[in-house]
């Protein structure tokens, strides 16, 4: 995807873009592979790849979020920086919390965020499931991109979730998932809002977007810990 099909695509999500975006854009993409070089962020390092997989496919989330609103997100395993970075690029009004369990990426996801000027938005290090136990109930709004089973990152992320937010996870093929999931559901006080399937331009790959409402408290044991919930929902 080139900068003019990238532009294209954008607006055609109904998202509005500048030359302020696309710079911004441009030098998060230099230092996204100068980082790369020294420690494993992403194995897309291509220009045209990097536009299309990760900086348009993070911005698919406006199809399932009204990301102008002035809400509260996390981006759970945010990694290289997707989509949590490119959000407040192009949503500045957000305010985004990032937390991973990796240090040297958290160290990285900092840096960028001071290198691009962002503004409320921060990294951290830390595990979901501890983290949720201190944040009860704080976010609008959980996001995951490609991290860990449907059932894992729901359990472990609900619990820093308002009553009647949503958690959003972006995946590609996930019925085998969302099977194990949805019997499970209530029991965190859960509901599948909506699955929305679509597929990345030029490329055609799949893409699905799940939108998880929580609609009640959820039980006191949880979160879990991971190891302890894959044994369950893995067997």
């Amino acid at each position: 995807m080139n900068k003019e099909d990238f532009i294209k695509e954008v607006e055609a999500l109904g998202i509005e873009i500048d030359d302020n975006k696309m710079n911004l854009l441009e030098k998060f993409y230099s230092l996204l592979i100068d980082w790369n070089e020294k420690i494993n962020l992403t194995t897309i390092t291509n220009h045209e790849e990097v536009y299309l997989k990760h900086f348009y496919d993070s911005l698919t989330l406006y199809k399932e979020i009204d990301l102008t609103k002035d809400i509260k997100l996390c981006d759970v395993g945010s990694g290289a920086g997707f989509p949590g970075i490119v959000l407040k690029i192009f949503f500045p009004n957000l305010k985004i919390t990032l937390i991973d369990s990796l240090q040297k990426r958290v160290k990285y996801l900092n840096e960028i965020i001071k290198e691009l000027g962002l503004k409320d938005i921060e990294a951290l290090h830390f595990r979901m499931e501890d983290y949720s136990k201190e944040h009860t109930e704080e976010f609008d709004y959980i996001t995951a991109r490609a991290v860990a089973d449907l059932c894992v990152i729901s359990e472990v992320s609900v619990r820093a979730l308002k009553i009647n937010g949503s958690l959003v996870f972006m995946k590609a093929n996930c019925d085998e998932e969302l099977e194990r999931f949805t019997p499970n559901a209530k029991k965190l006080g859960l509901v599948i809002e909506n699955i929305n399937r679509f597929q990345l331009p030029i490329e055609n790959s799949n893409r699905t977007l799940i939108s998880i409402k929580k609609v009640s408290k959820t039980n006191s044991i949880y979160p879990r810990r991971v190891d302890t919930i894959r044994k369950e929902y893995m067997k």
